[in-house]
């Protein structure tokens, strides 16, 4: 082979390889298998959301297997822990599309790392969907729709507006007091769309205050807020200061009802605020685990029998995640990452554990809300709400 030849031969091979890195086209499944990645929470901040997630989709891809898989395909899943970092989601994201060529990425849990790992999902034509980021930025943004973003939850939007009536419908509402995470992007937009529902409904914010992630005493704004009248306390936010903040105030005689958002699903809820604080508590959640529904009974038994431990939302929402990926594969005309995201974007009326679903043209899901009431930190009451 002569110099020029040889110079050819390494340049074509160059661009080829380029071309197989880039994902450019969408990665299309191989074999007898069809990979999916997770890219989750399993440790840092926020692992609870993400191990829960990954057991409700692993015993989801069990099942989907059992049954003979997507198109006499078995689903293989590709699974990292992104450490509740989104720049290591980002990374992880790239990761598991150039490298180890995922058809479809599941997570991450929360809305700063799902929305990290967007662009390139976009830039490889890889549909994204997540069961539990809820930012209203999700899968829309000042430019439009982000094509290859899905999710199947509801978004904050929706969250906040239901509380809000629930509180003025449901509790009489008239005055309420809001203590948000201004650090997090997900309790400001929960915030934002309760104090607009409830000041449209001839209610009043009587107070505003603001705490960081991380903070551990909340003593001396409680402290403050205790003479105000107020009829409801808001605190969006997560578990790990929503437990402390709960527990500090009902310490202080604060016993008016306390509302949140599905932040609180965790079981460190409970063991950080203790049950005697968990009363009069109520948040906005994609499931309930009193509702009789058949795909909710069955899930619970399946769930137990496999985990020996009862199911919660991020279970459940993890679960429906990778059912729909799975009918979204199945629908697909090619499986490959543009053939699933069309498929993903023409859902309707999906029978998910969490509601029937369909997806509309933001890519975000309809579907019911339901509204958790606490008693001694067990769920008490459960209102379907949309």
């Amino acid at each position: 082979m002569n110099r020029t030849a040889r110079a050819l031969a390494a340049a074509t091979a160059g661009l080829a390889l380029l071309a197989g890195c880039s994902g450019g086209g969408g990665n299309a499944a191989t074999g007898d298998t069809i990979k999916v990645g997770l890219n989750y929470e399993l440790s840092g901040a926020v692992a609870t959301y993400g191990q829960a997630s990954v057991q409700g989709i692993e015993m989801a891809v069990d099942e989907i297997n059992a049954a003979g898989g997507v198109k006499g395909k078995k689903i293989e899943l590709v699974k990292y822990d992104n450490k509740s970092e989104p720049a290591e989601a980002t990374t992880l994201a790239t990761k598991l599309m150039t490298s180890d060529r995922v058809v479809t990425v599941i997570g991450p849990a929360t809305s700063g790392s799902f929305k990290a790992q967007v662009p390139v999902a976009i830039k490889n034509k890889i549909p994204v969907v997540s069961g539990s980021a809820t930012a209203d930025d999700v899968t829309v943004d000042a430019q439009g729709v982000k094509e290859y973003a899905f999710r199947t939850c509801f978004n904050d939007s929706y969250q906040g507006t239901a509380m809000a009536n629930f509180a003025t419908k449901k509790l009489s509402a008239k005055r309420a007091l809001v203590y948000a995470d201004n650090s997090s992007d997900y309790a400001k937009g929960l915030a934002a769309n309760f104090k607009k529902t409830f000041t449209d409904a001839g209610g009043q914010i009587v107070g505003e205050e603001a705490y960081t992630t991380g903070d551990t005493d909340f003593n001396a704004t409680l402290t403050r807020i205790k003479g105000q009248q107020f009829d409801v306390l808001y605190v969006p936010g997560y578990y790990q200061e929503a437990s402390l903040l709960i527990k500090a105030a009902r310490g202080l005689g604060i016993n008016q009802p306390i509302l949140g958002g599905d932040g609180y699903d965790s079981p460190v809820l409970l063991q950080q605020a203790g049950a005697s604080a968990l009363n009069n508590v109520y948040f906005t959640n994609h499931y309930s685990a009193l509702d009789k529904d058949p795909k909710v009974t069955e899930f619970i038994a399946a769930y137990k029998k496999k985990y020996n431990a009862d199911p919660n939302a991020f279970n459940a929402l993890g679960y429906d995640t990778a059912k729909f990926v799975a009918d979204a594969a199945n629908r697909a005309a090619t499986i490959d990452g543009p053939g699933i995201k069309d498929a993903m974007a023409s859902t309707k009326d999906f029978p998910a554990v969490t509601g029937t679903l369909s997806i509309d043209a933001n890519h975000n899901p309809v579907k019911a809300i339901v509204v958790v009431g606490l008693k001694n930190g067990q769920q008490a009451t459960s209102e379907k709400v949309g």
